[in-house]
């Protein structure tokens, strides 16, 4: 049985201002539901992401802005960071774990700049909304074998499949360099590429 994860509930004061910070982060409205004063609920959803966020009063005991680690996947952790910046959001600047695994709490461990070679997994940023919930978003441009379940290449969007494309033209003008002379396959070649990136597979 299939069991995907559908929903985060945010906790936090005041649910307009948490919604208006989120929409102008580019997320979209799903719904918005009150049952008075002290139940109240707006379910929004990232850009791409099959999960959504409801904000919530009323729906969670826990306290406004005690969400601490919630990520976000990118394909371009510095775009990333600069639509953060632009759509209003107090963003850190980008940073990768000095110990090479993964981010520590706080701001402990943390080496200026990307990891290094850019390695998937390895980059990121961070930034709270007006309560204080804590997101970090984090540099995804490969998969790792086994994390993604064997199945259909599908994309989520157009810009989904764009940043797909993006970097099977990379992989494969290196590619190129490495055979010393021009691919005539490489619509084969970028297929496989793809579908390897999606499903997990080896290349």
């Amino acid at each position: 049985m299939d069991t995907k994860l559908e929903v985060v509930v945010l906790p936090v004061a005041d649910v307009d201002r948490a919604k208006d910070f989120y929409k102008a982060l580019g997320w979209r409205e799903d719904a918005d539901f009150a049952a008075g004063p002290d139940f109240r609920l707006a379910q929004l959803t990232p850009p791409g992401s099959p999960c959504s966020v409801i904000l919530s009063v009323g729906a969670t005991k826990a306290a406004p802005g005690s969400a601490d680690g919630l990520h976000l996947v990118v394909d371009d952790i510095e775009a990333a960071r600069a639509e953060l910046s632009d759509r209003g959001a107090d963003v850190s600047e980008v940073f990768h774990d000095a110990g090479g695994v993964f981010h520590h709490a706080g701001t402990e461990g943390r080496a200026a700049g990307p990891a290094p070679d850019r390695q998937s997994y390895g980059s990121f940023v961070s930034f709270t909304d007006p309560d204080g919930n804590l997101w970090f978003v984090q540099e995804v441009t490969t998969r790792l074998p086994g994390r993604v379940a064997p199945g259909p290449a599908a994309y989520d969007s157009a810009a989904d499949l764009a940043g797909a494309l993006r970097r099977a033209a990379a992989a494969h003008g290196r590619h190129e360099e490495e055979i010393g002379k021009a691919d005539p396959d490489w619509p084969d070649w970028y297929a496989q590429y793809m579908v390897d990136e999606r499903t997990g597979g080896s290349r």
